[in-house]
């Protein structure tokens, strides 16, 4: 229990110093800022999102839909782990991006199985922004255990 208690005051020593480092030092440790905006139309891409998917929709049925407008590389249905019913969109990889163009144009907003296909390029998945890891020195952490 002892050990414990030190090592939550080291923890909150080390966090009230952190709160007054200025934004600016802390900006350093993060990737920089894209210096090239997105285009106007949005990033193409060979991936597609769709949404509005039904209950019924399986991937055979979604690949035979969109491999009219070209080769379909993959296709992926989202599930909810706990029911293991679909979650009402997926995904679908073309080999070009001509391809995933013109399926988009052409099936975004049609009807599938009596419901509506919205269609977007996929966004790259990203999971939060940059973590930002303060930096401790040495003789900080030293001078704690010390007294």
């Amino acid at each position: 229990m002892n050990d414990n208690r030190g090592l939550v005051l080291f923890a909150r020593r080390v966090l009230s110093s952190v709160r007054y480092h200025s934004v600016s030092s802390s900006r350093r440790f993060s990737s920089p800022p894209n210096q090239d905006p997105p285009p106007a139309s949005g990033p193409l891409s060979n991936k597609l999102f769709v949404a509005g998917l039904s209950w019924a929709a399986d991937e055979k049925t979604l690949k035979e839909a969109f491999s009219a407008f070209g080769d379909v590389t993959e296709v992926r249905i989202m599930y909810d782990k706990d029911t293991g019913r679909s979650r009402g969109f997926g995904f679908v990889y073309f080999s070009k991006e001509d391809d995933a163009k013109s399926a988009r144009d052409a099936m975004d907003g049609k009807a599938m199985l009596g419901r509506p296909l919205r269609i977007s390029f996929a966004l790259e998945k990203v999971r939060g922004g940059p973590l930002v890891v303060p930096r401790l020195r040495s003789d900080s952490v030293n001078n704690f255990w010390s007294r």
